[in-house]
């Protein structure tokens, strides 16, 4: 259905049950005194800039920012956004202010002053406490980027796709979610073979375990990276964001934002990361130096997906780049080797 006033499509209703029932609960958290409170994730950037990533929560006044990144359980998926506050972001030498888009986060491509390596920007909010935001900035000598999706590729999943965010968000910890044999291991023998390696994981997975998936990476000795990941519940035009959109998305920006980098990009086949790696190498031949993907076993594919992955996708990927594919990390660690790319 339409607006007739100017053509544009009215919002899915869902989305409008969901910014009502937002504005009543945040004005009585307001008068209660709770305040905008900034949520830090993990950015990048290169010379002379940085994409700051972040998001502005409402919380009681004085409490940590640990404690709200740390909610368990279903508390992760309710925290009420504030979205068109101020924020002043710092980067070295330079300040630049911003405001929350509406759905409280903040995505702002700023300048900075700062050496490569890992960095961090200052996010404040009025006059609360300074938040500093990981940053990672790619330096000159840095070739080669990993690209690495989550579920089913660095964490086993097992479970039907409807319920994988269920299992997360209300059932399970961090402590308890089993890598994938071998990721790691692959992954730091990547890192051992390339200078200065740039790392990051694109899921579909929501913005509100990015501090749980932080942990689960580095307590299993995965490498630190920025995690993009995508927000929770209906959009304007359907109760879920689309996965492949997101993914397709932050592909091409990521080999706009950094051209001088060659990607390694890890997956598996259980969804559409082979047609979608197949996609960015035949847009960007040249920003793929290589596709790995772990293939699930048939009761992984017929559980996780209700159906077995396409070969095809995997076929149309190999036509694009050099491509491997092992059911775990060190099967596919030794083909890489095989064909000289670690």
């Amino acid at each position: 259905m339409s607006d007739d006033r100017n053509g544009d499509p009215q919002p899915h209703h869902a989305s409008r049950i969901e910014a009502r029932v937002h504005h009543a609960v945040s004005r009585q958290l307001v008068r209660r005194g709770w305040v905008p409170t900034v949520v830090p994730y993990v950015g990048y950037g290169g010379a002379g800039w940085a994409r700051v990533l972040a998001r502005i929560v409402l919380a009681p006044p004085g409490r940590p920012v640990e404690d709200v990144e740390d909610e368990r359980g279903w508390r992760r998926f309710f925290t009420p956004w504030s979205g068109g506050v101020p924020v002043r972001l710092t980067l070295g030498t330079h300040t630049h202010d911003t405001v929350s888009r509406p759905d409280g986060y903040v995505d702002a491509r700023v300048s900075h002053d700062l050496d490569p390596g890992w960095t961090a920007a200052t996010l404040q909010v009025g006059e609360g406490e300074p938040v500093e935001s990981p940053l990672r900035i790619v330096g000159p000598d840095t070739r080669l980027g990993l690209l690495s999706d989550i579920d089913d590729t660095v964490i086993v999943t097992m479970l039907p796709r409807p319920l994988v965010a269920f299992r997360n968000a209300f059932l399970v910890m961090e402590s308890a979610r089993r890598p994938v044999p071998g990721m790691a291991e692959l992954y730091r023998q990547v890192l051992d073979a390339h200078e200065d390696v740039f790392v990051v994981y694109l899921s579909t997975g929501a913005w509100n375990i990015a501090a749980p998936l932080t942990r689960f990476l580095a307590r299993h000795g995965y490498p630190p990276g920025p995690l993009l990941l995508t927000d929770w519940g209906p959009t304007q035009t359907g109760w879920f964001r689309s996965g492949q959109s997101h993914k397709r998305t932050e592909l091409r920006r990521l080999f706009a934002d950094l051209p001088e980098l060659r990607w390694l990009l890890v997956g598996d086949d259980g969804q559409h990361d082979p047609s979608l790696y197949a996609e960015a190498a035949a847009e960007s031949p040249a920003s793929v130096v290589a596709v790995a993907i772990r293939q699930l076993t048939l009761t992984q594919q017929v559980v996780g997906h209700g159906a077995v992955g396409p070969s095809d996708d995997l076929a149309a990927t190999g036509e694009r780049a050099p491509t491997v594919a092992a059911p775990d990390g060190f099967g596919l660690r030794d083909e890489l080797r095989r064909r000289g790319l670690i």
